[in-house]
């Protein structure tokens, strides 16, 4: 993850959704989605997916700004799982 007040360039921020093996959703955000899904599937992400590998990336959206994704994935975290899943049947942009 990137450093507090770093600058970026647009699009560079994530807000992203997770298939854990038990079917669940979790959900993030972060400035580098290639390398934050890769420790998460390697039990190096949260605690919550570290109990609940292998997981899959099914879902997300790319931001101009950290704060923007951070608002993002406040919203999708206070989704109900219908809602979250009719975001991923929709498709984000993975």
């Amino acid at each position: 993850m990137g450093q507090e007040g770093a600058p970026q360039a647009a699009g560079t921020n994530f807000v992203y959704m997770l298939r854990c093996c038990d079917g669940s959703l979790y959900t993030g955000w972060t400035n580098n989605l290639e390398k934050r899904v890769k420790s998460h599937q390697e039990g190096r992400g949260a605690k919550y997916t570290r109990a609940h590998r292998p997981v899959c990336l099914v879902y997300s959206e790319s931001f101009a700004t950290k704060r923007e994704a951070m608002r993002r994935e406040w919203e999708l975290k206070h989704m109900t799982k219908a809602g979250k899943e009719a975001l991923v049947r929709a498709g984000g942009a993975l």
